[in-house]
C-alpha cells in the first residue's frame, strides 16, 4: 500500500498506525517528528505531477483543507482519492476510523481507542464560558457553525458566539468582535499563529487563552492529550 496524505493531522495518525505505508505527506506534515517522506507541497497548492510520481494506491484529502480543483485533478490522473469530513468529535473517530481501514490497518490502534474513551468520559460543564475564537488575521476570521474546533471548545464548557452563523468562518470587524463581550477570547497558534505579542494587544482588558492549535484543530493522536492540554489553558484565565 502506498499513500499519500494532504492532512497533516491525518498524517501523523496514519504514520503511527501504519507504518511505512505513507510515501508522501504536504509540507505542513509536521508530526511525527523525523517523518522520512517525499514532501509534495502544502494543502492548498501540492504538486500534482509530485503526487503522481508516487504511484500512490490512495491521497487522503479532507474536505475543508484542501481544494475541490486538486482533488479533481489526482482523479482525473486516475489517482483514489478518499475525502474526510469531519465536523466534530464523534466525526473525528469515525473518519479516522475509516481512513487508517482504507489505509490497510488490520486492527483498531490503541492510541484510537483511548482518544474515545477519553473524550466519552468528559461530562458537561457546569460553568459555561462564551468566546471569540479567531484563526486568522488582515483580515481577522473566526469560528462559525459546524466545526470541529468548536466542538471541542463546547464539549469542555466553552461557547463560541459565533456558532450559529451562517458562514463556517466568518470575517468579522475588529470592532465587532470587541463589543460581543465575550468572556475570553480564544487564539490559537494556528493556522494564523498567535502569540502573547501578536493578538491579545487588540483586546485590552479581555482574558486571551493561547491555546495549541494542534490540540485543538487535529483529530489524530493528540486528541488523547487534548481535553488535559486544552483545559489547563482555558482554567488559567478562566479563574
Amino acid at each position: 500500500m502506498r499513500v499519500v496524505s494532504l492532512v497533516p493531522s491525518l498524517t501523523e495518525a496514519v504514520a503511527l498506525s501504519a507504518p511505512g505505508v505513507l510515501v508522501g505527506a504536504t509540507d505542513w506534515c509536521t508530526h511525527p517528528a523525523g517523518l522520512g517522506v517525499t514532501r509534495i507541497g502544502g494543502t492548498k497548492n501540492p504538486g500534482i505531477e509530485r503526487i503522481a510520481a508516487l504511484a500512490p494506491d490512495l491521497v487522503i484529502a479532507n474536505e475543508e483543507e484542501n481544494r475541490a480543483p486538486d482533488l479533481a485533478a489526482l482523479r482525473a490522473a486516475g489517482i483514489e482519492v478518499l475525502v474526510t469530513g469531519i465536523r466534530d468529535v464523534p466525526g473525528a473517530f469515525r473518519e479516522v476510523d475509516r481512513v487508517l481501514t482504507a489505509c490497510g490497518t488490520g486492527s483498531r490502534p490503541r492510541w484510537l481507542d483511548e482518544a474515545e474513551r477519553t473524550w466519552s468520559a468528559l461530562r458537561p460543564s457546569d460553568r459555561r464560558t462564551t468566546a471569540v475564537v479567531p484563526v486568522w488575521r488582515r483580515p481577522w476570521m473566526l469560528l462559525g457553525r459546524d466545526t470541529f474546533a468548536g466542538d471541542v471548545l463546547a464539549r469542555l464548557g466553552v461557547d463560541h458566539l459565533y456558532a450559529t452563523h451562517e458562514d463556517r468562518y466568518p470575517r468579522v470587524p475588529l470592532e465587532e468582535l470587541r463589543a460581543a463581550a465575550p468572556d475570553v477570547v480564544v487564539l490559537p497558534d494556528e493556522p494564523y499563529r498567535f502569540t502573547p505579542d501578536d493578538g491579545p494587544e487588540a483586546f485590552p482588558g479581555r482574558p486571551c487563552a493561547l491555546l495549541s492549535g494542534r490540540h485543538l484543530t487535529w483529530y489524530g493522536p493528540s486528541l488523547t492529550e487534548a481535553p488535559d492540554v486544552l483545559g489547563a489553558a482555558l482554567r488559567a484565565v478562566r479563574r
